[in-house]
């Protein structure tokens, strides 16, 4: 059976409870509410940016659209203008007035269906504007408020980067000198036991996966010398005897 120094799987106590604390921290960084809530306000930000160019398209489309019917009304205007001056003129048949006259007809229903068709686009122009203008309001908000939010996580990841300092500092100390065959076997057990790999024999069970030791198992630990690796029959971590084992 591999053996260590008593006082060291003492200290392997110490480097686990550091070992913990320090995953726990980490998953703290991790699943920090402001990165959550950073998440969310990055993804609303790029949902309205896609928003502000599909408005800006629309604008400017609207506004080609309004160009276009605008301009067929001044050339519809003209060519009503033109017929009318000609009416006016002096030497033209009655056959030729009654076809300028007819024009004149044509045209003036062409206006006016134009004019209606002009109004709607500047309608749905001024719409189109009005949520442009919106969108670019939403999206100053969410840049003020993803300024406001990244402040707050780099502040409070700050706080706890220190404590993660602080607490691998302590480590380091703890391990320093420690057995180098206990300190393997513990970050072998650590890894494949979900971080924990050296546990406390209370009570006679194992304060890692909370089993009590069954009467000959226990016996067996408690006979063996003391500088003994033993290790727990139900999970395998390090079991670490002592004071109400």
């Amino acid at each position: 059976m591999p053996k260590a120094p008593v006082a060291d799987q003492f200290r392997l106590l110490t480097v686990q409870d550091l070992d913990t604390k320090l995953a726990q921290t980490r998953h703290r960084l991790v699943n920090l509410p402001a990165r959550q809530e950073l998440d969310a306000v990055t993804a609303e930000a790029a949902a309205l940016e896609e928003t502000r160019v599909e408005a800006a398209t629309a604008v400017t489309d609207l506004r080609r659209e309004v160009t276009k019917v605008e301009d067929d009304v001044v050339t519809v205007r003209a060519r009503a203008d033109r017929d009318n001056q000609r009416m006016l003129s002096a030497g033209l048949g009655p056959k030729e007035l009654q076809a300028l006259q007819s024009e004149l007809d044509v045209l003036a229903k062409r206006q006016a269906a134009l004019e209606d068709i002009e109004l709607d686009a500047m309608q749905r122009l001024e719409d189109a504007e009005a949520e442009a203008a919106l969108v670019a309001v939403q999206i100053d908000a969410a840049a003020v408020k993803l300024t406001e939010v990244q402040a707050r996580l780099q502040h409070e990841a700050a706080d706890i980067d220190a404590e993660i300092v602080s607490l691998s500092a302590g480590r380091a100390n703890a391990v320093a000198g420690l057995d180098e065959g206990l300190l393997a076997l513990y970050e072998k057990l650590r890894a494949a036991q979900g971080g924990t790999g050296a546990a406390a024999l209370k009570h006679g069970a194992c304060q890692g996966c909370n089993m009590r030791l069954n009467p000959a198992d226990l016996a067996h630990i408690e006979a063996a010398p003391a500088d003994d690796i033993v290790r727990c029959e139900e999970c395998g971590r390090i079991l670490v005897r002592g004071a109400g084992s």
